[in-house]
């Protein structure tokens, strides 16, 4: 194996951007010292509600070498989902994220060609591809490998470009140059926090999730509480509103990647057109999508929870 830090980490760089992503930073696989009390906290207050998954594999959270062995190194890549259409605003609303074809299928795909990549021009190479289905902290090493800052509603953001895209990492046991943190800009704004309709946003970067739309439309199985009606303007699957009311989003950029384009029925839908859809059309529109998580009936749920 060739070892020549600034060589392979400009290659490696260089061969990300070559597969699509918007970006890549790079920093040292270590305990994340200050995410540790912070996560803690966030769960002792319950604030996973029913996301029972967050309170396991803890250390492994914190710690990327428990993930990956010998691990020296945690390579954080952005690619970008911002739509150049959106949905009939007068509709019922899904996150952009979910738009087209499930992003776990088309980063896993990227990433397996960039380790791929790493093997055959640096040399025997270990390392694993995350896309938020482990226990890996993906803002946190996005951010400590300075591709954004936590905003106010703990989403990544950019300058260039706001935080519509997603974060995915390869931890590899390479060593590599490390990038630095880069500067918070929200400054005193406060847009996000003042717009979250069920006041999720509980301080500066903190998310209480039990109170999230995304959460009570995607990860909650039971029924939606009843003290949430009217709350949700809307949305029947995730939501949008902190990132569509943040300044820096106003630089979104449109993604360039086929596979996030949505169905086009998707687009122009109405209210009366989801409120009476069929398993048939869902399958349709929802093939390959993030949809799929909420199946369905509980698509049909959110929908009876939302309308008037």
């Amino acid at each position: 194996m060739i070892n020549n830090k600034s060589k392979n980490t400009a290659v490696i760089k260089a061969e990300a951007k070559r597969l699509g992503f918007l970006s890549c930073g790079i920093s040292k696989a270590e305990f994340l010292e200050k995410e540790a009390p912070r996560l803690e906290t966030w769960l002792k207050k319950n604030m996973h509600g029913e996301m029972a998954y967050m309170e396991n594999h803890f250390d492994k959270r914190l710690d990327p070498t428990l993930l990956v062995q010998d691990s020296k190194s945690v390579i954080s890549l952005l690619l970008n989902y911002f739509p150049s259409e959106i949905q009939n605003p007068d509709s019922y609303q899904i996150s952009k994220y979910a738009y087209g074809t499930d992003y776990h299928f088309v980063i896993k795909d990227k990433l397996k060609q960039l380790m791929e990549f790493i093997s055959e021009k640096i040399g025997e190479v270990h390392g694993r591809a995350f896309v938020d289905s482990a226990p890996v902290l993906d803002k946190a090493w996005a951010a400590k490998s300075g591709l954004g800052w936590i905003g106010k509603h703990s989403n990544l953001l950019t300058k260039q470009l706001g935080s519509f895209y997603f974060i995915a990492e390869l931890i590899v046991d390479l060593d590599l140059e490390y990038d630095t943190p880069v500067t918070d800009h929200c400054g005193s704004c406060t847009a996000c926090i003042d717009a979250c309709p069920t006041n999720a946003i509980v301080a500066d970067k903190v998310v209480d999730g039990s109170k999230c739309i995304s959460y009570f439309t995607i990860e909650l199985k039971n029924e939606i509480p009843t003290s949430q009606k009217g709350n949700f303007e809307d949305w029947m699957f995730g939501c949008d509103i902190c990132q569509d009311v943040c300044p820096w989003n106003r630089f979104s950029k449109p993604h360039n990647e086929p596979l996030f384009n949505p169905n086009p029925e998707l687009l122009s839908m109405t209210k009366k057109d989801w409120e009476e859809i069929t398993e048939d059309v869902f399958q349709k529109i929802f093939k390959n999508s993030a949809v799929n998580r909420t199946k369905f009936s509980g698509l049909k749920r959110n929908i009876n929870f939302v309308k008037d």
